[in-house]
């Protein structure tokens, strides 16, 4: 024990000295069946589960958060389980995840606040449950540690090894294309996802988790522990064990997370091909932690090590198998702050010594990587003023300098309607607005539009698209993501026409609408903004205060560092 004395526990303004909350407080932990000897002078250790019934990436977390506790118990600490928003990817939750990441934020935030809690568990892992953990507790300022929820096993169909996002896009085009059948795609719906866990490619999810990994949030090497291998549970308990001496030496999130750290985050997820999810993801985290990050900071020249669907060929299953993140990481070693100190107490270099590639194939050596200049490109150009992001590793090649007549859709909904109908040639671009942080609202996963059906029908598997969405981590192709600022607030993506020429030049970095800007000024003149969606409730407090792609896309009142009183100790 280091650091603080038991009066200097923060529950202690809870249960400590004579006054009558102090009293009333004992008395409701009595009521809970809790005896004196079990919480006093103890570290209060708070567990925010996402568990729910309704997310299948979690539906383990209910009994990890036992592993949990047992670890929280045998070191010493007492723990109580707070139930958090499951947030569940883009499986059930419309029009989007994303719109609730916040609210997420916000429920961690002030649970932790509002509690007598000293340290906090934080478990989770579907896509926007990582970075909204992690947002919360930094801004709650208390002792954390992050338990990732895991990937699920590989997906199998007929003998062939699926991926769950991956292999059901490809299997949706397919039968759009009709070289597959109801029948095949029945078979199919029962080996995508055939276990508890997130996504096991390198999606979103398995981008962030090791995320919070490199970034010091966890203990080294749970981001990639299948979500149903014993490790899991083992991990899980050692967390638990693990928060109660990060209490005592008053190590928290604001100690955790430098500049250095985020710096090696980017470098992590330019190593593994991560998800493009991951920049407004990691803005948003770096910035609640007083860090000042932005776009420019992911285009660097790190090499892809990680052989992993969709850029690659292996499943996450393979990538644990093969040394997990720690080996990747120690690859990356020359790009890394190795200095910094970890949640596990120790630096990151400590944390990855001994870290060995067991299967050269799913994690590459420098001199031979799945690519050589970063798996992310960001954009700049007069259709995306505040940038662009596009994912040139799960693109065709052939497609990284293009230009071509835009195919303009106004809505979601429009698209879906007349995808098949438009004409359009393979050199069309596809341009999707009014899905960006407003429009959308809650900027949702509609960048990768569908290939017309004529196309597929002709072998057309790629072509540009373009919109202010974000696209599933899972997705492929050559998508422009999160074009900035948005069309529902005036960006210029609210001023393409059909037929006008845009230029894709990804080694020049740049996204054009190949128009006079006399013409875009007229247009811009007859422009009228969209009337907003949700004129009540969370969705119009998200329209009022979220921010840019490019920004992070958190409410403007709460990004950024800063204290926020304590409770009123009465």
């Amino acid at each position: 024990m280091t650091g603080k004395s038991r009066q200097q526990l923060r529950s202690h303004r809870w249960y400590g000295g004579e006054g009558l909350r102090s009293f009333s407080h004992r008395a409701r932990t009595r009521q809970l069946g809790i005896a004196a000897a079990e919480h006093t002078g103890k570290p209060v250790i708070g567990i925010v589960n996402t568990w729910s019934e309704i997310n299948p990436c979690h539906i383990h977390l209910r009994e990890r958060a036992e592993a949990v506790k047992r670890g929280v118990w045998q070191a010493g600490g007492y723990p109580i389980e707070l139930p958090a928003s499951a947030l569940c990817g883009e499986t059930f939750q419309k029009p989007t995840a994303m719109l609730y990441r916040n609210l997420l934020a916000m429920e961690v935030e002030e649970l932790l606040r509002s509690y007598p809690v000293d340290g906090a568990v934080l478990m989770g892992g579907c896509d926007k449950t990582t970075p909204a953990l992690l947002m919360g507790a930094t801004s709650a300022g208390i002792p954390s540690i992050f338990v990732p929820a895991g990937p699920m096993l590989r997906g199998n169909w007929r003998g062939r090894t699926l991926g769950s996002g991956s292999d059901m896009w490809r299997a949706w085009d397919d039968k759009r294309a009709g070289i597959v059948t109801d029948d095949h795609l029945a078979e199919l719906e029962e080996g995508l996802a055939r276990s508890p866990g997130h996504c096991m490619t390198m999606g979103t999810a398995s981008t962030m988790t090791s995320v919070a990994e490199v970034l010091g949030m966890t203990l080294p090497g749970a981001a990639t522990i299948p979500a149903v291998d014993s490790a899991h549970t083992r991990m899980a308990a050692a967390s638990g064990a693990r928060i109660v001496g990060m209490v005592w030496e008053d190590l928290t999130p604001g100690t955790l997370l430098t500049a250095e750290a985020f710096a090696d985050a980017v470098v992590t997820v330019l190593g593994l091909g991560g998800s493009t999810n991951a920049v407004i993801h990691l803005i948003a985290m770096a910035r609640r932690a007083g860090v000042p990050l932005s776009l420019p900071d992911f285009d660097r020249a790190v090499p892809v090590l990680a052989d992993i669907q969709p850029s690659g060929r292996f499943l996450m299953e393979d990538f644990y198998y093969a040394g997990g993140l720690r080996a990747l990481l120690a690859l990356l070693r020359p790009w890394l702050h190795t200095s910094r100190l970890t949640a596990d107490g120790r630096t990151l270099g400590e944390c990855l010594a001994g870290a060995e590639v067991h299967d050269p194939e799913v994690i590459r050596p420098l001199d031979n990587p799945l690519a050589s200049g970063g798996g992310l490109a960001v954009l700049h150009g007069n259709l995306a003023p505040s940038g662009a992001v596009i994912k040139p590793i799960a693109a065709d090649p052939s497609l990284m300098r293009h230009t071509g007549p835009a195919v303009v859709f106004d809505s979601y909904a429009q698209m879906q309607r007349d995808i098949d109908t438009v004409p359009v040639t393979p050199s069309s671009v596809l341009v999707l607005r009014g899905a960006g942080p407003v429009g959308g609202p809650g900027m949702p996963e509609h960048g990768m539009l569908p290939i017309p059906q004529s196309l597929l029908r002709q072998g057309v598997r790629d072509m540009v698209r373009i919109s202010d969405a974000r696209m599933s981590g899972t997705s492929f192709g050559t998508c422009v993501l999160h074009v900035a600022p948005e069309s529902h607030i005036g960006g210029p993506l609210a001023l393409v026409a059909d037929g006008d020429p845009i230029t894709l030049d990804v080694d020049a970095r740049t996204l054009s609408l190949d128009v006079t800007d006399a013409e875009l000024s007229r247009r811009r003149a007859a422009w009228v903004r969209p009337d907003s969606v949700f004129p009540r409730g969370y969705a119009a407090l998200h329209a009022q205060h979220i921010t840019q792609a490019d920004q992070g896309c958190d409410f403007d009142f709460l990004s950024g560092a800063g204290s926020v009183p304590e409770p009123d100790a009465t």
